[in-house]
């Protein structure tokens, strides 16, 4: 097939969500189909590098994993200059240069030096009781976004937050004990609340033996742990849980502020459901697993999009949104065996249909160390896993000849991976433009390093405008 390059309607100043929702569908429409919503596991069985166009291809082929985020990703190494060593097809570079107009910045306005430059386990900017149990990646969640929450609910007059999808209750630890909010944290895993629930005692035990070393610096007040509740909210229905006040309130009722770290596919659209609850006054969700929404049900929400030619996201393209641009980008430039896993897994699906032909694309659990694996040990071992034979006979020559191909394969995903910020800002921007259609006020705001949390996208809305108010949440504390 070949590409035929469409314009997007682009201006010299930032595009509003409304211009970049106008554009968006039809330019991911036009260069997602047939070949980069497709999978990498079906690159040799549908031989997508076919699929691009001649002089994509040539552009392409050869090029190393760091190549690829220089000059493909336009991610280059610390003081690495870009150099391509051919020209590339206009088409080529209108689509990585469109999709990354397109997409929503996610480059957080604030510059401050890493928390993690001491200790890349460590978070300087949490004390150790709030760091134990937690990795560096939810270090830096729960601290960026309890503050946003912590600002976001003076504001607006909050008097309880609901951590909604708790999990852990990492996040609501340190809302509640670490920043005094009165916190409910919803969570549908008995077995998560049950572990909540034993570490905010043992949180609790460790603030007490630090305010005994340090009587100065005594916390001021009682401290309130989060209240726990095991229940699921479905995405459809109101649940009434979710809006009871932890404590009986004046005449003038609870004001709630609903927030949920990385809340899985629905779910995010179950807090935009209840933000319509005249108790709740303030929203803080960041979203993930956009593959698990319901269609339809979860996308679009909005009238704008809905109403929009191409509109649609199939599974696959939802899918790619939830992959790591600038983890992925790091990978290629250290050029690491484990890119090889793209190029084994292609190859597994050509043994696989070729046993099971009806049998396409199934669920290969992780396999360990691959990179230390000969490819037909890897085809061995993916047999075994979706249930086939693994000692049928495997035709060394052609898996030989497809992990020659290993490269394109790389090239192949960095290809399909430029659309995945620009699905991600659609999806967003069609939640944000939704509470805009009711009267409510919203933001889209990057509060985390996205090399560190690539779902960094904070969806804020409030029901009365804040004004310039609604940048100051996104600064960092000195």
């Amino acid at each position: 097939m070949v590409y035929e390059w469409h314009q997007c309607p682009l201006t010299r100043s930032a595009p509003t969500p409304r211009s970049i929702l106008d554009s968006a569908p039809a330019f991911i429409d036009v260069h997602s189909s047939p070949s980069l919503s497709s999978t990498c596991r079906e690159f040799f069985t549908d031989d997508l590098w076919g699929t691009l166009p001649g002089s994509w291809q040539e552009a392409l082929d050869g090029l190393n994993p760091p190549q690829l985020a220089t000059q493909l990703l336009g991610m280059p190494g610390e003081g690495e200059v870009v150099r391509y060593r051919s020209v590339w097809p206009l088409s080529l570079l209108a689509l990585k240069s469109t999709a990354c107009a397109l997409a929503f910045t996610r480059t957080p306005g604030f510059q401050t030096p890493s928390e993690f430059l001491e200790n890349p386990s460590q978070s300087s900017r949490l004390t150790a009781p709030f760091r134990k149990h937690v990795r560096p990646k939810k270090q830096h969640e729960i601290r960026r976004l309890g503050e946003l929450v912590k600002k976001l609910s003076d504001l607006t007059g909050c008097t309880q937050v609901v951590d909604i999808g708790s999990g852990q209750g990492h996040l609501s630890r340190f809302m509640s004990l670490g920043l005094g909010l009165m916190v409910k944290s919803i969570e549908g895993d008995q077995r998560l609340v049950e572990r909540a629930q034993r570490l905010d005692q043992e949180l609790l035990q460790a603030l007490e033996k630090e305010e005994k070393r340090h009587p100065q610096a005594v916390h001021a007040g009682p401290r309130h742990s989060p209240h726990h509740v095991v229940r699921w909210v479905e995405p459809t229905a109101l649940c009434q849980e979710l809006l009871l006040p932890l404590e009986t309130l004046p005449q003038s009722g609870a004001r709630l502020l609903l927030t949920g770290l990385h809340a899985c596919g629905d779910l995010s659209v179950a807090l935009l459901r209840h933000f319509s609850c005249p108790e709740v006054v303030a929203l803080a969700s960041v979203g993930c697993c956009y593959m698990k929404l319901s269609d339809p049900g979860g996308y679009p929400l909005s009238q704008w999009v809905a109403g929009l030619p191409g509109c649609e996201l199939p599974y696959r393209l939802r899918e790619g949104a939830c992959h790591a641009l600038e983890e992925y980008a790091k990978r290629l430039q250290k050029a690491g065996p484990g890119l090889r896993t793209h190029c084994y897994r292609a190859a597994l699906e050509t043994v696989i249909r070729g046993a099971r032909p009806e049998l396409r694309r199934p669920g290969v659990q992780g396999i360990p160390r691959v990179h230390e694996l000969k490819i037909e040990e890897y085809v061995q071992r993916g047999l075994q896993r979706v249930g086939l034979d693994p000692q049928l006979p495997l035709n060394l020559a052609a898996l030989r000849a497809h992990q020659a191909q290993e490269n394109r394969v790389v090239a192949f995903f960095s290809l399909a991976l430029l659309l995945a910020p620009l699905v991600e800002t659609l999806i967003l921007l069609d939640r944000l433009l939704h509470l805009q259609e009711q009267g409510f006020h919203a933001e889209l705001l990057p509060i985390f390093s996205p090399e560190l949390s690539p779902r960094n996208l904070v969806l804020v809305a409030t029901k009365r405008p804040l004004g310039e108010a609604f940048s100051l949440l996104e600064t960092e504390h000195s």
